[in-house]
């Protein structure tokens, strides 16, 4: 007899679709990709979009959405322009991290308006007309806590969406993807504690996959959150697409009437705008918006260097199709001309029309044009160093050595993930700056050996003076910024004696360069230290418009800065990796320097340094018998039959990728004509400034 005999079959049905309901949170489907899980499910909803219909990705998107897919790639920055589908590929993620994925999530937009407008006219569309988020979303209908407009509740996971302007908005959240969209229109510093993106960050950690995703165009250069994001990436990649004749991949580029490829117009008798085309930098061919959609599909996204391919299934590769390991951090830039939608004749026409104010005197609708047409950050006011002028001024002396007029030395000091590194500057009487030598010490902050090394350093580097005698470095101030605080306050503290400086740079309303103190405690290699070193604040801002006000110095003399003609184009390139950009805002015009390059260590060590000069209170003066003292120590000691000095050997900055011995030369014997292209005798080494 059934145990089943006498059961209204009608029950037994209602209990299996309970049973396949309830059970289903526990499946596990298919894995597949963000892509393909669009294909088959994503809906363009009426309120959202020109058409109402099943939504098949352009062929620029493919890659964007793989990449956002792949648990490899923990963070994803997409830099891009206006009308290339991000907020659809954003609304697909969050159904495909809802529905197949079962992973928290959290979005914030730049404002709680903003946030709510999102919830309304993209979101709960969305939900209702994806069907298959039914299955996952049963109050999708209901006015109940698990629908409001700040979360939604899914079957197994949550989303949900908030302002950024607020620091409690981030907090007491645990998630395990991240997003962040239009970045540039979040507060830099969300009421004075951090970047959005890094409190979006922390929300992530103890996820098993966590992934972050910061979608922006770019704004004012120098203040962009998704450029500095951008830059940081370890991979940035542009798409690019096959010529129709020589078959070569190039990306599509904005290009200039003085460039050689890029876009072209063609114009009638009178200058009216006929017609765009773009021309193949390998071949010249004069590609038309139509040819580019015939080879799009067979595009690839690739990044700066040239060597590795971003496919549409996500892979990337080398350039012969040979698999490669995904990138930690992949940057993503993308331009309206891509867009199928939108025409190249009219990027041009609102082009020249941008132009035609421009050349009035308004840039307004030029900004609006380079932001969310080129999809690059605007440059408005800005202050910047030339890299290529910097190392054309660089004199023929040898580094590691101090030039008559040089007088002390002080290092600054800056902490990166798998180095340290040390910019050793000389000073001399008025201000006068020369680059000596820089340090580069590889391996892991967290380790004593590294630090081990770099005492060793400070304790025992010395520098031959033209005089014939050496010297070593008066003080040294290292950044403790980063991730390895501790160490550094461990590693002043035990080289107090030697004037080692925990420091931290910080910009904004500063009050001097000096900008205070407090004293720390710190946990390192097992001790505890309450009552450790001072950690000294640098108003960063204020040292670097001190040393751009030296560069300005056209002479030799007080104020002026050599550079020796033995240092890299590397080295060169990170003293000039920042310009001073100004914006105005509602409380009135802010300025500050800001990284335009991933690399800018070089400009760090140096900040350090006239922070010491600061400190140290080198130009009160009070300080004016003490310059005298040491002027009497460095007076020539040798003959004018000196052995004349050996070939120099250049210095390379680091390549954080690939770590290189840097070369030391011994200690000797100067013979002061051999360090100046003046002569011994002249009036500028008996002078007192």
């Amino acid at each position: 007899m059934s145990l089943l005999s006498g059961v209204d079959p009608t029950q037994l049905q209602a209990v299996e679709r309970h049973l396949v309901r309830g059970l289903s949170a526990f499946a596990a489907q298919e894995p597949v990709t963000l892509e393909w899980w669009a294909r088959d499910n994503f809906y363009l909803s009426a309120e959202s979009s020109y058409v109402e219909q099943s939504w098949t990705p352009w062929p620029f998107q493919r890659a964007m959405m793989a990449v956002m897919s792949n648990d490899d790639v923990r963070f994803v920055d997409i830099k891009k322009s206006a009308r290339v589908g991000y907020t659809k590929i954003l609304l697909a993620f969050i159904g495909y991290n809802a529905e197949h994925r079962r992973r928290n999530q959290a979005l914030w937009q730049p404002t709680d308006d903003d946030a709510e407008d999102f919830v309304k006219s993209e979101l709960e569309p969305m939900l209702r007309d994806v069907e298959v988020m039914r299955s996952v979303f049963p109050s999708y209908l209901h006015r109940h806590k698990d629908n409001t407009l700040q979360q939604k509740k899914f079957i197994g996971s949550m989303l949900r969406v908030r302002g950024g302007k607020a620091a409690k908005n981030y907090r007491r959240i645990s998630i395990d993807v991240a997003m962040l969209d239009e970045l540039d229109a979040f507060d830099n510093d969300v009421e004075k504690e951090g970047a959005p993106d890094f409190l979006a960050g922390k929300r992530l950690e103890g996820a098993t996959f966590p992934k972050l995703i910061a979608g922006s165009t770019p704004k004012l250069k120098g203040f962009s959150l998704i450029d500095r994001r951008f830059d940081q990436a370890d991979e940035r990649f542009t798409p690019h697409v096959h010529c129709p004749q020589c078959e070569e991949l190039h990306p599509l580029t904005w290009g200039g009437k003085d460039e050689p490829h890029g876009f072209k117009f063609e114009r009638d008798e009178a200058g009216a705008l006929l017609g765009v085309y773009h021309l193949c930098p390998h071949c010249a061919f004069p590609m038309r918006q139509g040819d580019f959609l015939n080879v799009a599909e067979r595009g690839v996204w690739v990044n700066e260097r040239g060597d590795i391919w971003l496919t549409d299934e996500g892979r990337f590769t080398t350039t012969t199709g040979e698999p490669l390991q995904a990138p930690l951090h992949v940057g993503l830039h993308v331009w309206t001309a891509y867009s199928p939608t939108v025409t190249w004749l009219s990027i041009a026409q609102d082009f020249f029309a941008a132009y035609a104010k421009q050349q009035e005197g308004d840039d307004a609708l030029m900004k609006a044009f380079v932001n969310t047409t080129l999809g690059w950050a605007w440059e408005g006011e800005i202050e910047r160093t030339d890299a290529e002028e910097l190392q054309a001024r660089a004199e023929p002396f040898p580094l590691r050595h101090m030039p008559r007029d040089c007088l002390l030395l002080l290092c600054g000091g800056d902490t990166q993930g798998n180095r340290l590194e040390f910019g050793v500057w000389g000073v001399g009487r008025g201000g006068q700056l020369w680059t000596i030598d820089h340090r580069v010490i590889f391996g892991n902050p967290a380790q004593q050996a590294v630090w081990d090394e770099a005492e060793e350093f400070l304790r025992t580097a010395e520098y031959t003076h033209a005089c014939g005698r050496t010297q070593r470095i008066y003080a040294t101030a290292i950044d403790s910024g980063g991730h390895h605080p501790d160490a550094v306050y461990a590693f002043a503290h035990k080289l107090k004696a030697l004037r080692v400086f925990a420091v931290k740079g910080a910009s904004g309303q500063e009050r001097a360069i000096d900008n205070g103190n407090t004293r720390v405690g710190y946990k390192w290699n097992g001790k505890t230290e309450r009552n450790g070193p001072v950690l000294w604040h640098v108003s960063t801002n204020l040292a670097k418009d001190r040393f751009q006000s030296r560069l300005e110095v056209a002479t030799p003399g007080p104020g002026y800065v050599h550079f020796s003609s033995e240092l890299s184009p590397e080295w060169f390139k990170q003293m000039a990796a920042e310009v001073r950009a100004t914006r105005r805002t509602k409380a009135g015009t802010e300025s500050r320097w800001t990284p335009i390059r991933k690399r800018n260590e070089v400009k760090d060590c140096c900040t350090y340094a006239i922070w010491l000069e600061e400190r140290l209170d080198l130009w009160s003066p009070r300080k004016t018998k003490w310059w005298d003292q040491l002027e009497e120590q460095v007076q020539p000691e040798n003959d004018l039959f000196s052995t004349p000095l050996p070939a120099p050997v250049p210095v390379v900055v680091a390549d954080s990728a690939k770590p290189a011995p840097v070369a030391s030369v011994p200690a000797r014997n100067l013979d002061s004509r051999e360090t100046s292209q003046e002569d011994f005798g002249s009036s500028r080494w008996s002078a007192r400034l």
